[in-house]
């Protein structure tokens, strides 16, 4: 057992051991280069904003990966979700609600979901709505826009529409080659039966998705921070007038910065000279892609997943957050 630890553990803990290491030991001429240019500094305060923002609900998710994969069977989950796939993708949305975390929490959470037997489709719909539908994302965003509450009632409806379209699309037309599957299985043959066993692969299942979904967050937030910085905030203020085009914009800025769906509601709130329906559209499309996600997603499931789940998720986040948007808010 320790052999086949080591061989899945090193190549990741090393390159985190060095790029820490790295890190301390350039900490004092990297912050004097930083300080002197300020595109820097604010590139720098959007990376450690959304890693640090993403972390505590990353070790969430990689905890509660880490028990079910140890501790909850196929056969338990069968018993669960409905034999019908179309009807467990429904339970499987409306149970998201149940994990107050981010995007970042639901990733290894789907993972380890899939691997216990649970349909693709079915998964993907968790990995959507448990973001987008908890009760603290739903609080978040009535606080953040006292002046039209009506705008939590429509996130909800809309992100939830996604994941369950989403899911039963993937039901239809998704193959189990697109997705890239861990090889557990030799994992846990080769730790001990009982609890002693349950333990530690558990354990050892949380540390494996903490170091890798640690590495890809971190690859996604410096790129979202990068084009933070690339995209004029003066682009904004030219949009108000052509609600298609600012609906557009407002999905690639969602997709772009990449903020946790906790948050992003005061962001959203604070562009007062936009109308409210490309604003939903930022909060439906958010924590359904973005670059942090999508960088996530690759380590977890592979880049052919990514190619055909990122594309749809975007094309069916627009179309969820519109017409809810012009069903609760209308056109404005």
């Amino acid at each position: 057992m320790p052999e086949l630890l080591a061989k899945r553990s090193f190549p990741a803990v090393t390159v985190l051991v060095v790029v820490v290491c790295a890190a301390i030991v350039a900490a004092r001429p990297l912050a004097a280069g930083i300080d002197a240019r300020p595109e820097l500094r604010t590139a720098a305060t959007v990376f450690v904003g959304i890693f640090v923002q993403a972390t505590p609900f990353l070790v969430l998710g990689v905890l509660v990966s880490g028990a079910i994969a140890g501790f909850v069977s196929a056969d338990a989950l069968r018993r669960v979700l409905p034999r019908r796939r179309a009807a467990a993708v429904v339970v499987a949305g409306v149970s998201s609600a149940a994990l107050p975390g981010c995007e970042c929490s639901a990733v290894p959470v789907a993972g380890r979901l899939r691997d216990r037997g649970v349909p693709d489709g079915v998964a993907l719909t968790f990995l959507l709505a448990a973001p987008a539908v908890n009760p603290v994302v739903i609080i978040a965003t009535a606080v953040a826009f006292p002046q039209a509450p009506v705008m939590a009632a429509a996130r909800l409806v809309g992100s939830l529409t996604t994941a369950l379209i989403v899911g039963w699309f993937w039901l239809v037309v998704g193959r189990p080659e697109w997705i890239r599957r861990p090889p557990d299985a030799a994992l846990a043959a080769a730790l001990p039966a009982g609890v002693r066993g349950k333990l530690a692969l558990a354990g050892e299942t949380a540390r494996h998705d903490l170091v890798e979904s640690a590495a890809y967050l971190a690859a996604g937030a410096a790129l979202a921070a990068a084009l933070h910085v690339l995209v004029p905030a003066s682009w904004i203020d030219h949009l108000a007038g052509n609600m298609v085009l600012t609906i557009g914009v407002m999905a690639a800025l969602a997709v772009v910065m990449a903020l946790c769906s906790e948050a992003d509601a005061f962001v959203a709130a604070s562009l007062t000279s936009l109308p409210l329906v490309p604003r939903l559209v930022f909060l439906v499309v958010g924590p359904a892609v973005d670059l942090k996600l999508m960088a996530m997603q690759t380590g977890a499931f592979g880049r052919r997943f990514v190619a055909r789940f990122a594309p749809l998720c975007v094309v069916v986040a627009v179309g969820c957050g519109t017409a809810a948007g012009a069903l609760f808010v209308g056109w404005r």
